[in-house]
């Protein structure tokens, strides 16, 4: 079992460097903030490799969770964050949703707990081996999650 305060999630092929993770560590220590999340979309942040569909797939998801929940955070899609502990071991027994939704639902649980959120600007280069679980699938069950948050939260 993982003993520190904080805990790190990133994708492990390589699409979230870790050159970023002393920024986000700065930003908690600074900011005090219980979340920091590495955000595709504010300034300084981007994608590399993906083609037009995935583009505007990521952009959609992130526009209708953000009209319908009004989280407050540019990137619910994405996975790179930084966790206090106490947070993620707050809000984890809570999550119900299934696939990348639960990314989603993280969030708006710590909102929801007033718990502080702040973002850093990454650059998400596609993976080059193996390929991206998004699909039919996992479009529906990030589609059920927004509306069962949308609904209950």
């Amino acid at each position: 079992k993982a003993t520190g305060d904080r805990i790190i999630l990133m994708d492990a092929d390589m699409s979230h460097h870790p050159k970023h993770i002393p920024e986000m560590v700065h930003v908690m220590d600074t900011q005090k903030v219980d979340i920091v999340t590495g955000t595709r979309y504010k300034a300084g942040g981007g994608v590399a490799g993906w083609d037009w569909f995935r583009k505007l797939t990521s952009r959609t998801a992130n526009f209708l969770a953000d009209f319908l929940l009004n989280p407050q955070v540019s990137d619910l899609t994405g996975s790179f964050r930084l966790y206090e502990r106490k947070a993620i071991e707050t809000i984890l027994p809570q999550i119900k949703c299934k696939g990348y939704a639960f990314q989603m639902e993280i969030v708006v649980l710590a909102k929801n707990r007033k718990m502080q959120i702040a973002e850093v600007p990454i650059i998400f280069v596609d993976r080059i081996y193996g390929q991206s679980k998004l699909g039919t699938k996992e479009i529906i069950l990030y589609l059920k999650g927004l509306l069962q948050l949308f609904f209950t939260t």
